[in-house]
């Protein structure tokens, strides 16, 4: 596996982990689908010809040297362990972590946030699925508890803290703080957790407000001491629906094109 093999369009997480980590984070570039699930859509079952999909993710696993491990994500808040290949879409779960050399944690979106974790040991990851409902609910928390107790010493909750300043976090592209219109039950789920959630939510239309996810997200993983955060920091250019020549949106293109491809963000070491 070289970087070097990488699509020009991928995009690579800069952020100061160890050597033996890797992570990416595909865009719509570099597979066979046809419109509107042009060209690397990653998604299955989908309305895209299986095929297809299929061809997409045997270049992706060939481009990356390893095979990549797809949940069947219900935007719920279970997180599981990883510690060899699965079968694709076998475990119905929104998190994942491991602490297994070559084993790839892999989140698939096209809105949803996707948040990837690694350990300064270099020897533990992680990566969540985050929608809006899975956010409020806990994921990132769920996933950081399973995390944690994979990190030699982190068993005991006197551990969490030193885990938590030794962890960088690497936010993925998502719906936009411009885009991401809502109702107010959305934004009375988070307050319920932080009152100063209310900073991320501005007024849209009569009864609506436009949220921003990336924003969430990072109160959430400061709540839980993580504050080495890289990544998406809620501006225009890591908005899936605001650039649609890179990046799938199911907001954007379900109703305006009939369907939308799936992103995916990988993580694992060597």
């Amino acid at each position: 596996m070289s970087r070097s093999t990488w699509h020009p369009q991928w995009l690579v997480p800069q952020w100061p982990v160890p050597a033996s980590v890797h992570a990416v984070f595909t865009t719509r570039h570099g597979g066979v689908s046809r419109p509107p699930f042009d060209s690397l859509n990653l998604g299955w079952p989908s309305d895209d010809d299986a095929q297809a999909v299929q061809i997409n993710r045997a270049r992706l696993q060939t481009t990356l040297g390893v095979e990549p491990n797809y949940l069947s994500q219900v935007h719920g808040t279970r997180s599981v362990l990883l510690d060899g290949p699965v079968q694709a879409g076998a475990i119905e779960a929104d998190a994942c972590c491991s602490a297994s050399a070559g084993v790839v944690c892999t989140i698939r979106v096209a809105d949803c946030l996707p948040v990837l974790l690694a350990h300064a040991g270099g020897r533990v990851v992680a990566a969540a699925h985050a929608g809006w409902r899975g956010l409020a609910d806990g994921v990132l928390e769920a996933n950081v508890r399973q995390y944690q107790t994979l990190v030699p010493g982190g068993s005991g909750a006197d551990a969490a803290p030193a885990i938590a300043a030794a962890t960088c976090a690497w936010l993925g592209p998502c719906i936009g703080p411009n885009a991401f219109e809502v109702g107010p039950e959305v934004r009375a789920a988070f307050m319920v957790f932080d009152p100063a959630a209310q900073a991320l939510f501005r007024p849209g239309r009569p009864g609506k407000w436009f949220a921003d996810l990336a924003g969430l997200a990072r109160l959430r993983l400061r709540a839980l001491g993580i504050t080495r955060l890289y990544g998406n920091d809620s501006t225009r250019p890591w908005c899936t629906v605001n650039n649609p020549s890179r990046f799938f949106s199911h907001r954007r293109d379900s109703l305006a094109l009939g369907g939308s491809g799936r992103l995916a963000a990988c993580i694992w070491f060597d």
